[in-house]
């Protein structure tokens, strides 16, 4: 099971149903972390995976105001626009691991 706290009160006034089609793949890996323990359900892991998602995206907007912030302090560059998207995608990867 999920070691994250499920805040009760997410849950008040029952649940919805979301129906997704997914590849057989990504269904092979979630039926494994349900087997592996630790989740209990497929359900269990979808809901962990919007969770963590509502939780990074603070961390996104403040990242990409971080970025426009240097951007507007570094001045003109002679670098092509393609190597500073590179540039960019390449320090998020790296800072998320």
């Amino acid at each position: 099971m999920s070691n994250r706290q499920i805040p009760t009160e997410m849950y008040k006034g029952g649940m919805a149903q979301l129906n997704i089609s997914i590849p057989p793949a990504l269904k092979s890996w979630i039926d494994h972390r349900v087997t592996e323990g630790r989740y209990s359900s497929a359900s269990d892991y979808m809901r962990d995976l919007v969770r963590r998602d509502q939780e990074s995206e603070p961390d996104d907007i403040e990242w990409v105001k971080a970025m426009l912030a240097e951007g507007e302090v570094s001045g003109i560059s002679d670098e092509e626009p393609e190597t500073i998207i590179e540039n960019i995608i390449a320090r998020r990867r790296a800072r998320r691991g």
